[in-house]
């Protein structure tokens, strides 16, 4: 009956944050080779250094007529200077030859005119805009030089990232390895998405909504399903996600009601690999962080938000460390509270808005909470605002920081 009495102490988030990081001790997983058009969105693992420059020879921004400048410097509309038109890959003073976007320019030319700037004239050329030193022109090594970072360590690879190695040259890029997630949703109540429901039965949603979560970052996550409220079982669900993948994740059954087994069944593992139980957050108050055979378990919430929720304060860096990343903080925007918000002494809220814009402001409206169950307080909402521990509330038309998890919205 010990489970009935409550937590007796919840740990600050960033204490439980700092307690969980020193016993587990995260490290960068491995690093492999792959195909730069296959490594969109993996995470570099070292400084990709030029081994040529780029653009690798001075050529045309534009499609013209490449000259020297000095001889068109005060050509206009009204007095146009005119060139020879010539075939020469050495231009002298006065001769100009045709290029197209990207071509390289020819030796003795600095500079490249627009077509729409010239009119021909037989074998001549005339120009009527004022020409000045590297016009029009891309220089060598303007992009990337020889010898520089061309991408930093710790980059997650964008699709422009991609174009820039290939670019130099690059076929492969070394990049850190996918980090695995084995998911765990425990509940005797619950069912597979798809299965007949009966009264009293719930369809298992946490584990789609933290497998997105983990798709998110760029981490595997594959869901081991549902176990039922029985310790050994639960016990052997955790080994073999443990076996399997790099983190495990379970939800549910970590509160300290008679059915939240999954603490104990962790320590008939490892007796002493709980870091953490409860922690001053809301929602996601009965949330675990435990080291098991030198993985991390983060064990959420049953409730949906608040298994996101311990997620995004748990998972989020966890992975941060696992993939080697500088950061992965969501993105932030200052908008001012639209109404007055309580919060919680002693725990650090994790209030959901809707950011909108309207005449070129932010304004976050909260979204109406009715339990940490309730899922369409993510739906409604496009961020979150984080009242601190020490704050009674938000007022109204306070400035806030959101962190955004979808777009930003105008009115």
């Amino acid at each position: 009956m010990v489970r009935l009495e409550g937590f007796r102490e919840l740990k600050p988030l960033d204490e439980a944050l700092d307690r969980f990081f020193k016993r587990l001790q995260p490290k960068r997983l491995g690093t492999l080779f792959v195909r730069v058009d296959e490594a969109l969105g993996r995470v570099t693992a070292r400084n990709i250094i030029a081994e040529r420059s780029l653009p690798s020879f001075d050529r045309s921004a534009v499609d013209g007529y490449a000259l020297r400048a000095r001889t068109g410097a005060t050509a206009s509309q009204f007095q146009p200077k005119t060139f020879l038109l010539v075939e020469k890959e050495i231009l002298e003073e006065g001769e100009t030859k045709e290029v197209w976007t990207g071509n390289a320019l020819p030796k003795g030319a600095d500079a490249v005119v627009m077509l729409e700037h010239t009119k021909r004239i037989h074998d001549r050329i005339e120009v009527s805009t004022p020409l000045t030193p590297n016009m029009n022109v891309s220089r060598r090594g303007e992009d990337v030089m020889r010898g520089e970072i061309a991408v930093s360590a710790k980059t997650r690879l964008k699709p422009q990232h991609l174009g820039l190695l290939a670019a130099i040259g690059k076929t492969e890029v070394e990049v850190v390895q996918i980090p695995k997630a084995a998911i765990i949703a425990t509940g005797t109540e619950l069912i597979k998405l798809g299965e007949k429901q009966r009264p009293h039965q719930i369809v298992e949603v946490n584990s789609i909504i933290l497998s997105g979560m983990c798709s998110e970052l760029g981490v595997k996550a594959f869901r081991l399903g549902i176990v039922g409220d029985d310790e050994k079982e639960i016990a052997e669900k955790i080994r073999q996600g443990l076996a399997a993948a790099d983190a495990v994740i379970t939800t549910g059954g970590t509160s300290v009601g008679l059915h939240d087994l999954v603490p104990a069944a962790i320590k008939q593992i490892d007796s002493k690999a709980i870091v953490v139980h409860g922690v001053a957050i809301r929602p996601g108050m009965p949330t675990a962080l435990a080291v098991v055979k030198n993985k991390p378990v983060l064990i959420l919430s049953g409730n949906p938000i608040a298994a996101a929720v311990g997620f995004e304060v748990f998972g989020r860096p966890l992975f941060k460390e696992l993939l080697g990343l500088n950061e992965i903080e969501r993105i932030r925007v200052k908008a001012k509270m639209t109404r007055r918000v309580a919060g919680v002494l002693g725990r650090r809220v994790f209030l959901r808005v809707r950011v909108i814009e309207k005449d070129d402001q932010f304004f976050a409206q909260p979204i109406r909470i009715k339990g940490s169950g309730i899922i369409t307080t993510m739906t409604s909402a496009n961020g979150y605002v984080i009242i601190p521990e020490d704050r009674e509330g938000l007022k109204e038309n306070e400035q806030v920081t959101v962190h955004l998890f979808d777009v930003l919205l105008s009115e």
